[in-house]
């Protein structure tokens, strides 16, 4: 038979300055090295801001050149019909999906860290610009009437300004990437959790399928913003469908059943094939040359792609008047698409063994958007499809990259023209299909759910009550443990999370909520009281020189002391159970009463409870609260003046706050960060939620229970004492 293990441990109650005196901290010296700016080093950090000359040098044409090759083409393939398509997305013309293809592709190459992502156009990315691009350059402002006194759209005027805003937008959002790149902003890559980023390109999924319904269908719905626009666009394009054009659909409709059997067969043959069959090339192309013989723009009014001009594009300054209306848009932007990028650079690199700077990549992304702006692209970042093609062709360096961006600048030099007559409805068959895989992240929600409930709603922390396991030192949540008790007078309270600035001020307001003490309204009522207690003693005074002219010495009255801590009330004397300490007493206004009838003081503490009741828990029930930070691992400036605000505040109600179970880095972050002070000490800190508990009952409760010395009760539970 197995034995139980027992331990027994007798010390002394170890506040947080008795930790460090036992423990003999050493004070480190926080001041950093003068820095020394050394060939090594300066090597090291061009090195860093330049990847290129790290790999380069050391680049093998006979190992890496071929499947490099071979990887680039496939890539580049692919890059023809999807920025064709995505730039439909963001509501601007083809031509510009092709530019933003080219530039930016060629600036990650010499600054990013990444081996296998294709940098260009993406889906969500093209959705947001956009969004940004209609919202500020709609239709309506750019109507115009032709010769025949009819009212249409001046496409030239509207597709120029949409430019000038993308490419506002892109310079923007590079920028800021490019800042919080060189501030050592990488780490909040950390905080985008996969299912939140799934969720994310879920939803935005669902947005581009509505935006391509219209060319799909060949129907002009109107424009909507605001909460809930897409449910709006959707029922405005289902209250046209009687209105289809049909050889729209039907262009449509044969593409998509081209391209998923396309799909379908490169699945089937992966394994034998040595690169993808072209799918979305093939479709474009066979579709550009049935659309230009055929003539189905002039004979069947089929929308197509329209004038792509040949050769490239000359800087243009973006429109800095433009830049506060969409700095929130870019900021967005600048966020999402380092989201996606570090995330599919993390993967691949952990893939294949090597390692991704999360801080360069946000430079690299930055300066692509940023110069690419310049050039009329907008915003960019890799895609999975494409990233997906550069690794399993067989690429092993960004020259993958420098091969794709020479087939896009071919097409856009010499090939542009011939795709003008490609249906739109082409390019939207390719959105729609393409989010295929978007949509298929709708079955995570259900495993997410039986696993995770944070995952599933990326949710705020939990905050819990802990009360004593009875025999044992140890305190667990009252909610879920049901031989946790609490302990009397003491509110012991937890976050599962660290407190930082994004739930600092829901950190306080769970704490009193769970404390059940509504600080604003008791100390209200302490004030009110405290009037009181003036008045009475006032009166008291007037009475007693009337009753001493009156009775000229002939009964002398004996007035019990009233004793006053901080304007809260206790008794001196009376009934042991009516003199605990927190508990109060008030004399209603115009009571003569004498307080040595244990009658009436009975009576005052039930008139006590009726006044009270309001406040939540009897104000009396609670001397201490313990916050246990054991779950902390960091604490910023705004949590640290959060915390300043609770003492501060509870000790306005004369209830005692300690903090239990820091860890030493948290300690240091506090006394950096101010936090002590000659009311608040390290002697508020406590090695542990038991010391606290400890030290709280026999020094708050002093009057109600019997002291007993640390060394008798660090074994002990608390809920025996």
């Amino acid at each position: 038979i197995q034995r139980s293990l027992k331990y027994m441990v007798e010390r002394e109650v170890l506040d947080e300055q008795k930790l460090e005196e036992a423990a003999l901290l050493l004070h480190l010296s926080v001041h950093p090295l003068p820095y020394r700016c050394t060939v090594p080093r300066l090597k090291k950090t061009v090195v860093s801001f330049f990847p290129i000359l790290y790999w380069l040098p050391k680049y093998s044409i006979w190992d890496y050149g071929m499947p490099d090759l071979i990887s680039g083409i496939s890539v580049g393939i692919m890059h023809l019909p999807q920025g064709m398509a995505y730039a439909l997305l963001a509501s601007l013309p083809p031509v510009i999906g092709l530019y933003t293809s080219l530039y930016p592709a060629l600036i990650y190459i010499f600054f990013g860290t990444s081996r296998h992502i294709s940098i260009g156009t993406f889906t969500v990315l093209s959705i947001m610009v956009g969004s940004v691009t209609e919202r500020l350059a709609p239709d309506e402002n750019f109507f115009k009437t032709n010769g025949t006194n009819v009212t249409e759209v001046d496409t030239d005027a509207r597709d120029s300004y949409r430019i000038q805003v993308a490419a506002a937008t892109t310079v923007l959002g590079g920028l800021i990437q490019v800042v919080l790149g060189l501030v050592k902003f990488g780490f909040v890559g950390t905080y985008l959790s996969e299912p939140l980023v799934r969720a994310y390109t879920t939803a935005a999924a669902a947005h581009a399928v509505v935006a391509q319904l219209k060319y799909m269908f060949g129907v002009s719905p109107t424009r909507f913003s605001g909460p809930l626009a897409l449910i709006y666009t959707l029922m405005d394009v289902c209250s046209q469908l009687p209105h289809t054009h049909l050889p729209t659909l039907v262009v449509s409709v044969v593409s998509m059943v081209l391209l998923i059997a396309m799909k379908e067969l490169n699945s089937f043959l992966n394994p034998k094939l040595p690169v993808p069959i072209p799918g979305e090339l093939i479709t474009i192309t066979v579709a550009t040359l049935i659309s230009s013989y055929t003539g189905l723009n002039s004979s069947y009014q089929i929308s197509v792609v329209g004038d792509i001009p040949s050769g490239l594009s000359s800087p243009q300054v973006p429109n800095v008047s433009l830049f506060g209306e969409v700095i929130s848009d870019a900021f967005a932007l600048a966020i999402v698409g380092y989201a996606i990028s570090i995330s599919l650079g993390k993967t691949f690199a952990l893939k294949h063994g090597y390692k991704v700077d999360s801080n360069q990549e946000l430079v690299a992304l930055g300066l692509s958007n940023t110069v690419g702006g310049f050039f009329q692209c907008y915003s960019v970042c890799p895609s999975m499809s494409r990233s997906l093609i550069q690794e399993t062709t067989g690429g092993k360096t960004q020259m993958a990259g420098v091969a794709s961006a020479l087939i896009v600048l071919v097409t856009i030099l010499k090939l542009g023209p011939l795709f003008q007559d490609l249906p739109k409805a082409v390019l939207s068959s390719i959105v729609f299909v393409n989010l295929k895989g978007m949509f298929k992240q709708h079955s995570d929600v259900v495993p997410l759910w039986r696993s995770s409930k944070i995952d599933l709603n990326i949710a705020l922390p939990t905050y819990s009550v802990l009360g004593n396991i009875p025999g044992t030192e140890l305190y667990l949540d009252i909610e879920t443990h049901r031989e946790a008790r609490e302990i009397p007078g003491i509110t012991i309270f937890r976050s599962s999370s660290t407190v930082y600035f994004a739930n600092a001020e829901l950190y306080l307001e769970a704490l009193k909520e769970k404390s059940g003490l509504d600080i604003s309204k008791m100390i209200i009522y302490k004030r009110r009281q405290e009037a009181k207690q003036k008045r009475r003693e006032k009166r008291a005074e007037r009475r007693a020189k009337r009753a001493a002219k009156t009775q000229s010495g002939l009964m002398v009255f004996s007035v019990e002391e009233e004793v006053s801590h901080g304007g809260w009330e206790y008794l001196k004397g009376g009934d042991q159970d009516c003199t605990s300490l927190g508990w109060m007493s008030e004399l209603q206004d115009g009571d003569t009463t004498t307080l040595g009838s244990s009658t009436e003081d009975t009576l005052s503490h039930d008139l006590e409870r009726v006044s009270l009741g309001s406040l939540g828990k009897w104000t009396w029930d609670i001397h201490s609260i313990i916050i246990d930070l054991s779950t902390a691992n960091f604490i910023d400036t705004v949590a640290i003046k959060t915390m300043k605000n609770i003492f501060k505040d509870f000790r306005e109600i004369d209830v005692d706050v300690y903090i239990a179970g820091c860890q030493a880095p948290v300690v240091d972050q506090l006394e950096f960060g101010n936090f002590f002070s000659e009311s608040v000490t390290k002697k508020h800190l406590f090695a542990t939620v038991h010391d606290a508990v400890i030290y709280c009952l026999n020094h708050r409760g002093a009057t109600s229970l019997p002291r007993y010395e640390p060394s008798a009760v660090s074994t002990a539970s608390p809920a025996s004492l």
